[in-house]
């Protein structure tokens, strides 16, 4: 009897305490360069806290928090969004153009090349960036890697000077149009990125097919059986690196 009491009880509560309601509006939070969101309160945004809606979320490919487990979109929503919301962020992996030439660069956010690194990293300028992308931006160019120049452990590498100098010429100063894949960011906070010039010629696979970089396969991207056989092409007709 005193169980069938309890169980009536808290029943009562619960249909007194109105369900909190979920949707594209609901507030949870972001670091500056994480690759989840957060509830209120949750450990990880001791040093940033950025508030976005689910949708923000949703359309960033954030993931939740396994931790402090944030209120949570349908999946069926969630990925409803992430392919219809923010048209700037065109990400090749939902796009699923058939290849790297026919990415669509009217759909990708656009950018100034404000300042040049090395060959395969530099710093874009966003002029009104939507949530999630900051005024200046350090990128890192997906599925290439050119000989290093300035790694502050290495000597500077067989052909690296002349990759720099390539990238340099052609996108310094430059408008440019990214495009993104599964991840926003590495682990160093960087953009990852694929550039493609005003001329809609994607520099990331320029850079393979002309033998100033490698393609880097350590990680899935979209184009990767197209970027290694872009390497083999380049290595076959010894251009650059393998001249």
């Amino acid at each position: 009897m005193i169980l069938k009491k309890t169980a009536a009880f808290l029943v009562a509560i619960a249909l007194m305490v109105p369900a909190y309601a979920v949707d594209e509006n609901t507030i949870v939070y972001r670091t500056r360069t994480g690759k989840a969101y957060h509830a209120e309160g949750c450990g990880s945004l001791s040093r940033s806290k950025i508030p976005v809606t689910l949708a923000d979320a949703a359309a960033l490919a954030l993931a939740a928090c396994p931790l402090c487990s944030p209120p949570a979109l349908d999946e069926a929503v969630s990925t409803k969004i992430a392919r219809t919301a923010f048209s700037p962020f065109y990400r090749v992996n939902i796009e699923e153009p058939v290849s790297f030439k026919t990415a669509d660069t009217s759909k990708m956010l656009r950018a100034v090349v404000g300042r040049h690194i090395d060959g395969d990293t530099v710093e874009l300028q966003f002029e009104n960036p939507p949530v999630g992308i900051n005024t200046v931006e350090k990128i890192r160019m997906i599925g290439v890697d050119t000989p290093e120049t300035v790694h502050p452990h290495r000597e500077v590498e067989f052909f690296g000077k002349e990759a720099s100098e390539f990238t340099k010429n052609a996108l310094l100063g430059k408008t440019v149009f990214v495009a993104f894949d599964w991840d926003m960011r590495d682990k160093y906070g960087r953009l990852l990125v694929y550039i493609y010039t005003a001329q809609e010629r994607c520099h990331n696979a320029e850079l393979i097919r002309q033998g100033y970089a490698h393609a880097y396969t350590r990680f899935p991207f979209r184009f990767l059986s197209e970027f290694r056989a872009l390497e083999q092409e380049a290595r076959a007709k010894k251009r650059g690196l393998w001249q």
